[in-house]
């Protein structure tokens, strides 16, 4: 053993041991540094970035401006992004979020049968399960859902050529948001090719005289009617739908604004708290004497041209209890709606069971309580809603344009001209 480790020790005559053969590389890296450090004073890079001289032989180092703006310009676009990132991010909380608590409520509600907790604890469940997804209904739009919609939702609206100024209205602002997930039904040819133009998303049903004979020919009101039998294809196929009017400015991205708890959020009709949200109404019937007060409870309808809608079975139920009365009775829509949703059961009539929201009316605003009120109100005119809906006046695209000129070009008198009312 002695002897292997003496041979492992020992080296040849004249070669160099590994010590020398390291202290000769530092030596010369040293050189090469001084060498270089010396021809190149600024650095062996920096060197590069020297461009060209001027007349009076001062040089411009343009390139290193240049690379200083794109770093700039680099550095902003990237915090751009993190914002955007960021804002994606919350959203994305806010939706699983809403999810979990959902979801926890449903277990309680559909799994054992519970009991009763503390006073104050126990919660009821409002928030439906959705349907399976069922692309054999339709799987041409199936395949354009799937390229539109985010997370399993989007924008909806039914448009023929009577409407096409309101539309290009409604779609540029809806681009000039960024809002994504949106399509236009077209009802005709005409409002096919001019979305295709315009680079809008659009889906042209198949053919269905029965509805493509109002779709061509029809008023606003008809076509209204027309989208509780359309929108169930695309509950069936598994999306929450935000169906809209072509007569709304968008202002803000409405998916950010939604509780997504109930089977319908819709935006009111009514112009205050009370009559938005609910209220006591007293009857006085001077006959009945000492029980001459009545109570009763009273709400303003909900938009038929602006709700929220969950891939349900109550949902479902809904548009096809409308639907089959449009067909049957000369009605407006938006009254069947409202009847359908708030009914309660009574003899000879089973109500339907569908929860409901009522949306913030200063966020989600009508027409009537912007002229009304807003617009007269210095603290309110500060106040940037999501939508503005120009449902209460018929002079639609003027005060549409008067909305963009207010609060997107901020032209502080541009509602002024207009009187509560409508103009005639």
């Amino acid at each position: 053993m002695a002897g292997r480790r003496d041979g492992l020790l020992t080296r040849p005559h004249g070669s160099p041991s590994r010590g020398s053969r390291i202290a000769a590389a530092v030596a010369v890296g040293i050189l090469l540094g001084c060498v270089c450090a010396f021809l190149y004073p600024d650095g062996l890079f920096r060197s590069f970035s020297r461009v060209q001289y001027s007349a009076d032989g001062s040089f411009q180092d343009t390139l290193v401006k240049c690379e200083t703006s794109e770093r700039t310009s680099m550095l902003k676009s990237e915090n751009e992004e993190l914002k955007k990132q960021v804002s994606e991010l919350i959203a994305k909380l806010k939706l699983t979020e809403q999810s979990v608590n959902q979801a926890q409520k449903q277990t309680l509600t559909l799994g054992e049968q519970p009991k009763a907790g503390p006073f104050g604890t126990v919660k009821s469940l409002r928030t439906n399960p959705t349907v399976v997804p069922d692309e054999s209904v339709n799987t041409r739009l199936a395949n354009i859902l799937t390229k539109v919609a985010v997370r399993k939702e989007l924008i909806v609206a039914l448009a023929n050529s009577n409407v096409k100024d309101m539309l290009e209205l409604w779609f540029q602002n809806i681009k000039r948001i960024g809002i994504p997930n949106y399509l236009v039904v077209a009802l005709d040819d005409e409002t096919e090719r001019f979305c295709n133009s315009n680079e809008v998303p659009v889906y042209r049903r198949n053919p269905d005289e029965s509805i493509d004979s109002i779709g061509r020919t029809g008023g606003n009101h008809v076509v209204s009617g027309l989208k509780f039998r359309i929108l169930r294809e695309f509950l069936q196929l598994g999306y929450s739908i935000l169906l809209s009017d072509v007569d709304i400015i968008y202002l803000q991205n409405p998916f950010d604004h939604l509780y997504r708890d109930c089977d319908v959020e819709s935006m009111s009709d009514g112009h205050s708290n009370m009559t938005a949200y609910g209220y006591d109404d007293v009857f006085d019937e001077i006959t009945m004497g000492w029980a001459r007060y009545a109570h009763t409870m009273r709400i303003w309808v909900y938009n038929s041209g602006f709700f929220y809608i969950r891939p349900t079975v109550p949902s479902i139920e809904l548009l096809d209890r409308v639907a089959d009365r449009l067909a049957h009775e000369q009605a407006w829509d938006q009254r069947v709606f409202n009847e359908e949703l708030f009914y309660p059961s009574y003899p000879g009539y089973d109500g339907l069971h569908a929860s409901k929201r009522t949306m913030d009316m200063y966020l989600f605003m009508n027409s009537k309580v912007l002229f009304k009120t807003v617009r007269k109100d210095a603290h309110l005119r500060r106040l940037k809603p999501v939508i503005v809906h120009v449902n209460y006046h018929p002079e639609k695209f003027a005060r549409m344009k008067a909305v963009i000129e207010f609060y997107v070009n901020g032209k502080q008198d541009a509602l002024d001209p207009f009187p509560d009312g409508s103009m005639s």
